[in-house]
């Protein structure tokens, strides 16, 4: 099996020697998948895969667990670790190796992570302005422009920091919509009972468009948030509610201690206008989010480097302030690029010659892309792109979107896991719980590999987003007959996933199990009469009719006038 994890120069440091010499044990232990190795202890794949990442020494009992995990010998590993421990703790940078990344890479800050948030500061205060002011907040701007880290890394911290006279919130809540939002998020909608209001976070708003099929729960689910700004008094905005008055009803009363901030793509507001009372509430309290100015990208730059005391040359950040300033949407890609010099710095410098190396901002992504690739055997390559591209989905009019799935839904078999692990490792993928995320839709636009698969597969792409969610409706049916492909719908899946020259293997069990039901239950149109039916709404069915009544018009003449010449 093909090394899968990102190399290592055992020369960089203590750290990546540690790492390179478990990774070495892994192998001639006959490579065994983390997820076997958490078996074999008591912790985590993820905690494990850690270890021998190379970006910080493990604890002696994380370290003792992976070796025994691999069948080595304790005792002679604990004398390594604390030879290194001892010899990382001597160097001149001592204590840096422990510290983490200072910067993100292409995840989103998360709320522990506002001392390394920097650049937008007036943002954040104007956008905890308008929550304090109004009930149901949006906040506006294109993919890239760092909507989920405001919200995260800003918003969230400076509500918790308020004083409780300036009203900090009894509770903050942050989710997704998803495919179902009603459904996993309903019970959100209510606020905690408590003193002070609850403040609702919706992050990827889009997702009400892109993931969840249903147009009832979708305009339930705006409508439950849209239930913030019912029964509202108009006053000052203040968290404090005390002074309400004037609710006519338990519910309305409940519903104005609700506050709610959603945050949407750029090129998903038109949508917005579908709903006319959501309209209303995005004229009264929208916040742009703009490009960062010059400025405020070398907060960035070099705010995150001086917490984690490290030096960023000159040259460096002009180039990058360049690049930034040609690349729409570029901060996760800049974020990315930093994370990579980051790992190749040179003492505690971040060096312009390791950022031409990797390939600048544009090439950054798709560099650590294709390290991972080069360690996959052809299967596990296959693999990966079928999971990748279960993971978006292909745009209609708009850009294409990430999707999140089920762990269950990717991960069919030990080696897929082992694909997964890979990906995680290399922050392209992110595992939260069951699910399974692209790290940034950034990844499909800027890493060229992903890009040529998603365009030259567009449409079967879509067939297979649509067939996923008829499969889901299917099975949460009881199985019904009635929700069986048929006709024109089942002629285009079995075309695309069932004859000679495509393949069914990307499909899931349930997937599988509907399309071939479908199939044998013989709900199929004759071709003959799809042609016929496409035909009749075409605009030869016009131009057929007007000349078969031209053509009669002009037999109706001749046979009246036949016999007067």
């Amino acid at each position: 099996m093909g090394r899968s994890e990102n190399p290592l120069d055992p020369t960089a440091g203590p750290v990546q020697r540690f790492a390179h010499a478990l990774r070495v044990l892994r192998r001639e232990a006959g490579s065994p998948t983390y997820r076997e190795m958490a078996r074999r202890a008591d912790y985590s794949a993820p905690t494990l895969s850690g270890a021998a990442a190379g970006e910080r020494m493990p604890s002696l009992p994380v370290a003792l667990a992976y070796v025994a995990a691999c069948g080595g010998d304790p005792e002679e590993w604990e004398a390594r670790w604390q030879a290194l421990a001892q010899e990382a703790s001597a160097l001149s940078v001592a204590g840096d190796e422990d510290k983490p990344a200072p910067y993100r890479g292409l995840a989103r800050f998360g709320t522990e992570d506002g001392d390394l948030f920097f650049g937008r500061d007036q943002l954040v205060a104007d956008l905890v302005e308008l929550t304090r002011k109004e009930r149901f907040v949006a906040l506006v701007g294109a993919s890239g422009s760092g909507k989920s880290s405001l919200l995260r890394a800003g918003l969230v911290p400076a509500l918790h920091d308020l004083d409780a006279a300036d009203g900090r919130p009894a509770a903050i809540r942050i989710c997704a919509p998803g495919p179902t939002p009603l459904t996993t998020h309903g019970a959100l909608l209510t606020p905690v009972d408590a003193d002070g209001d609850t403040v609702l976070v919706v992050d990827q708003f889009e997702e009400i468009f892109t993931l969840c099929q249903n147009p009832l729960e979708r305009a339930e689910f705006i409508r439950g948030l849209l239930r913030a700004r019912s029964n509202d008094p108009g006053d000052s905005g203040d968290f404090d509610r005390s002074g309400d008055t004037g609710a006519t009803d338990t519910s309305s009363a409940c519903d104005s201690r609700l506050r709610v901030v959603i945050a949407v793509r750029a090129d998903f507001y038109g949508r917005c206008a579908e709903h006319h009372e959501l309209v209303e509430a995005l004229n009264a309290a929208t916040l742009l989010v703009g490009p960062m100015a010059p400025e405020q990208v070398r907060e960035t730059i070099v705010g995150p480097a001086a917490a984690g005391r490290l030096v960023v040359e000159r040259a460096l950040t002009a180039r990058i302030l360049s690049d930034v300033a040609q690349e729409p949407g570029a901060l996760p890609l800049m974020s990315h690029a930093l994370l990579e010099l980051w790992r190749r710095r040179k003492g505690r410098t971040l060096t312009l010659e390791a950022y031409d190396a990797i390939g600048g901002m544009q090439g950054a992504v798709g560099h650590t892309a294709e390290e991972v690739f080069a360690g996959f055997t052809p299967a596990q390559t296959e693999l990966a792109r079928a999971m990748l591209l279960r993971l978006i989905t292909p745009g209609d009019g708009a850009p294409d979107t990430r999707r999140p799935a089920d762990r269950a839904e990717l991960v069919r078999s030990a080696e897929a896991e082992t694909v997964l692990e890979a990906l995680v490792r290399a922050r392209l993928l992110t595992v939260d719980g069951t699910g399974v995320d692209l790290t940034h839709e950034a990844l499909i636009t800027a890493w060229p590999r992903l890009r040529a698969w998603v365009d030259s597969g567009r449409e079967r792409l879509r067939l297979q987003r649509r067939l996923t969610e008829s499969a889901r409706e299917w099975e949460q049916l009881d199985r019904d007959p009635g929700a069986l492909y048929r006709g024109a719908r089942l002629l285009a899946a079995r075309a695309a996933f069932m004859e000679a020259d495509s393949t069914a293997a990307d499909l899931t069990p349930i997937e599988r199990e509907f399309l071939v039901t479908s199939i044998r239950s013989g709900r199929f149109v004759q071709p003959a009469l799809v042609l016929t039916r496409r035909f009749v709404r075409s605009r030869w069915w016009l131009v057929f009719r007007l000349a078969l009544l031209c053509w009669a018009v002009i037999w109706t003449v001749w046979f009246l006038n036949r016999d007067h010449p």
